[in-house]
């Protein structure tokens, strides 16, 4: 496809990277214009809806998460954008679509002016904008962000976004690894006073073992954060002598329920050494190594188990939690129809492990944080497996809410694909996920048993739950409380300069 690059100079392959960048700018502004036009056509929903949890803006964010394959939060982040391009900054939507700036620093001018409330400034500030931030080249992100503040404290000093004090905005943030690996980056802010004990804490655990632990310092640590979160205070050692002292049970392990649908041989496989320490495997130089003929090529390897919603877990951290004595939980691969509305507890295992995930299009939230739903709605559809799925309780809600004829619709099949059709008539089809993992779960089932047509407008099984306040109520508070505070902190003395 891109072949003649390589016949090209150095010259023109930069020419065409330079080019492509401006297509690729123009290309985020008729996506949001996109957004921004549907938004604007749809923006005033019923009149009953305004503080509905999953209210009018959620029923467009699920249009535009599915069709750009996003999460819900994602989208609702773009439609943001969208609008404020569309609405109050023109002219630097109009150079996002000449392809003059880029996507990166007009997220950045929309995030910085979003205190801005009077239309007035707002056009002049736009206006302003538009002109300088042509100019600005490669300046650093924090350069940039001082050069958009610069324009705004000259028109609307109380718009400025401040730093505001540390402590407001500590969080701890946990990424899974995509790499196998079966691991996760923790990363957050915390109060100083917090992450003096925690630290504390944790080396003291780290030394808790006994001298033939296989494990760093390092690796130690990290456990014993997993043994305080599951309500444990002594880090078990992992050496090899049954009789050593420091020996107690894992509370990592009794925090686990491992739900068994992989063949017997994968959970009985002996822990791997290698995950722990960093000393190489020892040689004894009495039998030296030897060359050996090249093995016959392994078969695919599938990841031993998988967290639900999250990474997967490798074979010897698997059995490494067996072994220190996790739950076991099987999973019945056919489990039986549920006579009422409410699936059995073996039922509900089912879905969970075959679907992994929210069965809409574009979300992630794990399975077991959301509604297990009646694709036809009971009584009318039975509780029975090829029926049931994992919605997340937003998902769940616009389901029911906002479904029906010029609503979302959907159709199960029997191996749970499901294909959903959106009030606009595009469809978008969603598999469970553990096809890729554990594809028995996903065996056609048995035909679901006859019963009457439902009602296009069918009884609901779930109440909407309501806001104190609409949205629009909610954003229009937030942005006038830190107005508030701005002027607050234009108002206070200033330090006096220390002399001399």
């Amino acid at each position: 496809m891109f072949d003649h690059l390589s016949e090209a100079d150095d010259a023109a392959v930069v020419d065409v990277m330079a080019a492509a960048t401006r297509d690729e700018a123009a290309a985020a502004a008729c996506r949001l214009a996109a957004i921004a036009e549907l938004v604007a056509r749809h923006a005033i929903g019923p009149t009953d809806c305004g503080r509905w949890s999953c209210d009018n803006w959620d029923a467009i964010a699920a249009q535009v998460g599915a069709a750009l394959n996003i999460s819900h939060s994602l989208a609702s982040h773009q439609m943001y954008q969208a609008l404020a391009l569309r609405t109050r900054l023109p002219a630097v939507g109009a150079l996002l679509a000449a392809g003059r700036l880029s996507l990166r620093l007009v997220t950045t001018i929309i995030w910085h002016t979003e205190l801005i409330n009077d239309p007035a400034v707002l056009r002049v500030v736009d206006a302003a904008l538009a002109n300088d931030a042509l100019g600005y080249g490669p300046l650093t992100q924090p350069k940039t962000a001082k050069a958009i503040d610069a324009i705004i404290a000259r028109c609307d000093p109380a718009a400025v976004r401040r730093a505001r004090n540390g402590a407001r905005s500590r969080d701890v943030v946990i990424t899974p690894a995509d790499d196998g690996s079966g691991t996760a980056q923790l990363w957050g802010t915390l109060l100083g006073t917090d992450a003096a004990v925690l630290d504390r804490r944790l080396s003291e655990m780290a030394h808790q073992v006994c001298a033939d632990d296989p494990r760093t310092v390092a690796q130690r640590r990290a456990d014993a954060l997993g043994v305080l979160a599951a309500d444990g205070v002594r880090l078990a050692c992992q050496c090899p002598d049954p009789d050593c002292t420091a020996r107690v049970p894992d509370a990592r392990a009794s925090a686990v329920v491992i739900h068994v649908i992989a063949e017997p041989a994968t959970a009985a496989a002996p822990p791997d050494p290698r995950l722990n320490g960093e000393q190489p495997h020892r040689v004894d130089p009495d039998n030296p190594l030897r060359p050996t003929p090249d093995p016959e090529p392994a078969g695919v390897c599938l990841p031993a188990a998988q967290i639900v919603g999250g990474p997967t877990v490798p074979a010897a951290h698997l059995s490494a939690l067996i072994a220190a004595g996790a739950t076991i939980a099987p999973i019945d691969y056919c489990p039986e129809p549920t006579p009422g509305y409410r699936p059995s507890a073996a039922l509900a295992r089912f879905i969970r492990a075959r679907d992994l995930t929210c069965r809409f299009p574009g979300c992630d939230r794990p399975a077991d944080t959301c509604d297990i739903d009646h694709a036809i709605a009971y009584p009318f559809g039975p509780t029975h497996r090829a029926n049931l799925r994992c919605l997340c309780r937003k998902h769940h809600l616009l389901k029911t809410f906002w479904g029906g004829l010029r609503g979302w619709r959907d159709r199960q099949l029997p191996d749970a694909t499901i294909i959903w059709t959106s009030p606009t008539g595009h469809t978008y089809t969603t598999h469970p996920g553990s096809r890729l993992f554990v594809p028995a779960l996903c065996r056609p089932s048995d035909p679901i048993p006859a019963t009457t047509t439902p009602p296009v407008d069918g009884p609901r099984g779930l109440m909407m739950p309501t806001r104190r306040r609409t949205r629009a109520q909610d954003r229009r508070a937030r942005i006038n409380t830190e107005r508030a505070q701005n002027l607050a902190q234009l108002a206070s003395p200033k330090p006096s300069p220390k002399p001399p």
